[in-house]
C-alpha cells in the first residue's frame, strides 16, 4: 500500500472517531458541539490540503521517472512557487540537462565511431558479449570476401572461411602474422574493450601483402641489375678474348676448350637474362581476347610434354563465350608455366585439367599435394623445391596477374587436387 493511501486513510479515521466522540460528548449542549463539529470540519480541510501538498512532489517524481524510463530527456517542469517543491524541480530539471547533454555526446560518438570504422582502410570485426560477430565493416567483407548477413551471430570457429577460422584461437591482445596462402599477408590483432560494464572483443586485420612485395620487389630488382650489369659487363669482354684466341689457334684440345668456355659463358648470360626478364617485365599490353581460344592454343602446344610422360591434359571450356582485356603473350606465359608445372608434379597416369569460367581459371592436378610447410613459400622470389630449379616460373607468373589485377592462388584441396586458380 502507497505512503499516501495510509496518510488518507487514517485522516479519515481519526476525524471519524473525533466526530463520533463529540457526538457522543457534547450531544447536550448545542453550541459546544457545533464550535466542536466546525473545528473538525476545519482540521479535515487542512489535513485534505497537506495530502494535497505531500501528494505534489510524488507526482512530480512520478512524471519524472516515467520520462527517464521512456529516455525522453526533454521534460522539464515548471517551478509552482513552493519553496521545498521547488527545491526538488531545480534538482530534477538539472539532473534531466546533464541526462539529455550525457546522452547526446555518447550518440555523437557513436555516430563518429560508426563511421569511422565503417570508413576505415583496415578490416575490423566486433564481436558481442558471447564472443559471436556482431558486425563487420565494408572492408572486412571485401577483404574476406564474405557477406555480412553471412558471419553476424556466428563464432569465428563455426565459419567455413579458412582465414577466418585460423584467426578462432587469437587470445585477446595477441597479434599475429597470417599467410594463408602463401601470397597474401595479414597481420591480425585481438583487443578488447569496455561496453555497459562488460568486455567485448574486436578485430583489426590489416593486409601487408602490397608493402611486402614492394620491398621485396625492390630488394631483388636492385641485385638483379647489380648481377646483371656485372656479369654482361665481364662475359662480353671475356669472350671476345676467348673467340679471337678460338679464330687464332689450331684445331686442339685447347681449342675444344676455348669453345666449351665460350659456350658455359653464354649459358650464363641466358641465365642472368631470365632473372633480369622479371625486372624488366613491361606494363601489360592489354587487348580485348577470346579466352577460350587462348586456352585452347596453349593446351595444344603443352599437349605433347604431358603425352611424353603419360599425363592427361584435358580442358573444360565454359559454355559461353569470355573475352577479357588482357595482354595475351605475357597471360600465355602463364597458362605455360602453371600448366608445366602441373605435368611435373604428376605421375604416369595423373590427370591435369584446366577448367575455364566466367569468373576464374582453374589449373588443378591429382599429382603430388603441396606440403603445408612449402605452400607459404611458394610465392616466395626464386623460391623451388627442385634441385636444378631457379624459382623465376612463380615469379613471373605472380608479377603478371599482378599487374593485370587478378587475384590468384595456388593449394591442394581436402579432395588431393592441387588447384591454381586465377580470378579476374
Amino acid at each position: 500500500m502507497l505512503l499516501r493511501t495510509k496518510y488518507l486513510i487514517y485522516i479519515i479515521v481519526v476525524h471519524l472517531a473525533l466526530i463520533v466522540l463529540t457526538w457522543l460528548v457534547l450531544q447536550e449542549n448545542k453550541i459546544g458541539f457545533i464550535v466542536s463539529e466546525l473545528f473538525i470540519l476545519g482540521s479535515a480541510l487542512v489535513a485534505y490540503r497537506l495530502y494535497v501538498a505531500f501528494r505534489q512532489p510524488s507526482e512530480f517524481i512520478t512524471a519524472g521517472v516515467e520520462a527517464i524510463r521512456d529516455k525522453d530527456f526533454t521534460v522539464k517542469f515548471v517551478p509552482t512557487g513552493n519553496e521545498e517543491i521547488d527545491g526538488l524541480i531545480t534538482v530534477y530539471n538539472l539532473m534531466i540537462d546533464q541526462l539529455r547533454q550525457e546522452r547526446t555526446k555518447q550518440a555523437e560518438q557513436r555516430f563518429f565511431l560508426d563511421k569511422l570504422v565503417e570508413a576505415a582502410p583496415i578490416a575490423i570485426l566486433i564481436f558481442d558479449y558471447d564472443d559471436r560477430i556482431a558486425s563487420i565493416n565494408p572492408r572486412a567483407s571485401q577483404l574476406l570476401s564474405v557477406h555480412a548477413d553471412h558471419v553476424v551471430g556466428r563464432p569465428l570457429s563455426e565459419l567455413g572461411y579458412s582465414l577466418l577460422t585460423q584467426m578462432a584461437d587469437i587470445a585477446d591482445g595477441q597479434s599475429r602474422i597470417m599467410k594463408p596462402n602463401g601470397l597474401e599477408t595479414y597481420k591480425v590483432i585481438r583487443s578488447t574493450f569496455i561496453d555497459r560494464g562488460f568486455r567485448r572483443s574486436f578485430l583489426i586485420i590489416e593486409e601487408l601483402t602490397p608493402e611486402i612485395l614492394a620491398t621485396e620487389k625492390k630488394a631483388y630488382s636492385k641485385v638483379i641489375r647489380m648481377m646483371a650489369h656485372e656479369v654482361n659487363n665481364s662475359i662480353g669482354a671475356v669472350n671476345s678474348i676467348l673467340t679471337i684466341t678460338e679464330s687464332e689457334i689450331p684445331e686442339s684440345d685447347l681449342k675444344q676448350a676455348v669453345r666449351v668456355a665460350i659456350d658455359r659463358n653464354d649459358r650464363l648470360n641466358r641465365f642472368m637474362r631470365r632473372f633480369a626478364d622479371v625486372v624488366r617485365l613491361p606494363q601489360p599490353n592489354l587487348v580485348s581476347t577470346n579466352m577460350t581460344t587462348l586456352v585452347q592454343d596453349v593446351i595444344r602446344l603443352m599437349q605433347p610434354q604431358a603425352e611424353a610422360v603419360n599425363v592427361t591434359l584435358t580442358v573444360v571450356p565454359s559454355t559461353t563465350s569470355i573475352t577479357k582485356t588482357i595482354d595475351v603473350a605475357q597471360i600465355e606465359q602463364v597458362l605455360v608455366n602453371v600448366i608445366k608445372n602441373a605435368i611435373e608434379a604428376c605421375r604416369p597416369g595423373h590427370s591435369v585439367e584446366v577448367v575455364l569460367t566466367t569468373y576464374q581459371l582453374l589449373i588443378r592436378n591429382n599429382g603430388e599435394p603441396i606440403p603445408e610447410e612449402i605452400a607459404l613459400s611458394l610465392f616466395n622470389p626464386f623460391f623451388s623445391t627442385r634441385p636444378s630449379g631457379q624459382g623465376i616460373g612463380l615469379t613471373l607468373t605472380r608479377e603478371i596477374l599482378l599487374n593485370h589485377n587478378f587475384t590468384f592462388s595456388l593449394q591442394t584441396e581436402a579432395n588431393g587436387w592441387t588447384v591454381f586458380a586465377i580470378n579476374w
